[in-house]
């Protein structure tokens, strides 16, 4: 397969294909992008025909900040007639052998998803006639390759497949979250969200266990807070304005009226230190530094809101110069990940976890 696919969010297409093209060529793969704005996906094809599958073994999913998700990809299957669909997307994943899922998706956009109803009845004769084919078996398998359909247009479609080990568990790469009605705004599901993919599940228990102490920067109301207190955290919410009563009732949430940046917090045993505040990039990431620097948290969830030009760009040069920081200041231990969660707008959530070796203990 010479291309490989990728999803992201509508609008950030130049900057999941500037990210694609660095990494490429980092592993001396040639190719070039195809995308359009407002499409939410990218496609960089190989000029080499089995590159497509090497970049998809050789990238991690996880280290991409712009794509939800990956796959090996044909080329765009155009023109498939309305009487029989099935027939030529069988055909072009023949070299597909005993894949453990099919997932028939669109890109996220609401002109794709009129197409919602088409992909979830097709699915069923797709998913028969892959099984009697051998590319899928006849039960599901988590650790088999996951076959992909994304129809792009009525009748257009890119097939191919991704590595389970090396793939969004979620469709098109989007986490189904539900809005609580108790949560003071809808930016909590930003910091849900962000444990749920920064987290393993399996360690949900032990780093984000009941009794943990906590920082939200930029609290007011508490959005964040809620996702916290809901985890039975003890939380120091600093913010100028006002909280959510409800959250102030529970007695997990001592509100202190500051200024973010200036603030300190009077116990040094906080685990988790989040921030969500609005304001430049690259003023959010010092502060962090500050806070690392001063051994003041064991992990940090924060979100860095992008600029209109060079995102990509920007984003990478705070990521690299708060790894040069952190090293400068004999913090040689530490691991830094960040994406463009699919509830993030024009900003990225980074997690930045301080000497992860020593485990989770604080």
């Amino acid at each position: 397969m010479k291309n490989l696919f990728l999803f992201c969010r509508a609008g950030y297409e130049k900057e999941c294909a500037a990210e694609i093209q660095q990494r490429a060529a980092e592993l001396n793969i040639g190719g070039f992008v195809k995308t359009n704005t407002n499409d939410a996906y990218v496609v960089f094809q190989c000029f080499v025909d089995g590159d497509g599958e090497l970049l998809a073994d050789s990238i991690e999913l996880d280290s991409l900040i712009f794509a939800r998700q990956m796959f090996a990809a044909n080329e765009l299957l155009k023109n498939l007639p309305e009487q029989d669909r099935v027939t030529p997307i069988v055909d072009a994943l023949s070299e597909v052998s005993k894949a453990g899922e099919l997932r028939v998706e669109t890109p996220d956009t609401n002109e794709a998803k009129e197409l919602s109803t088409f992909c979830r009845k097709f699915t069923v004769p797709l998913r028969q006639a892959l099984k009697k084919s051998g590319s899928l078996l006849a039960k599901e398998n988590p650790k088999r390759p996951i076959i992909h359909v994304c129809f792009v247009a009525s009748g257009q479609a890119y097939v191919g497949y991704s590595n389970s080990s090396n793939s969004s568990p979620h469709f098109m790469g989007i986490p189904r979250l539900k809005m609580v009605a108790e949560a003071p705004s809808r930016s909590t599901l930003k910091l849900d969200e962000a444990f749920i993919h920064f987290v393993p599940k399996e360690e949900h228990e032990s780093r984000l266990r009941s009794g943990m102490n906590a920082v939200d920067l930029g609290a007011c109301p508490g959005g964040w807070t809620y996702q916290l207190v809901r985890r039975g955290m003890f939380v120091a919410a600093v913010d100028n304005g006002p909280m959510n009563e409800d959250l102030m009732e529970t007695g997990q949430v001592k509100h202190y009226r500051a200024d973010g940046f200036r603030f300190e917090p009077p116990r040094k045993n906080i685990y988790w230190l989040v921030c969500d505040m609005v304001e430049k990039p690259s003023r959010v990431a010092e502060l962090i530094e500050a806070w690392a620097i001063n051994g003041w948290f064991k992990e940090a969830i924060f979100n860095l809101k992008l600029p209109m030009k060079s995102r990509y760009k920007e984003v990478s040069q705070i990521l690299a110069t708060m790894s040069e920081i952190l090293k400068e200041n004999g913090i040689a231990d530490f691991q830094i990940r960040c994406k463009h969660l699919y509830h993030d707008r024009d900003e990225v959530t980074v997690h930045l976890w301080l000497n992860p070796k020593q485990g989770f203990q604080f």
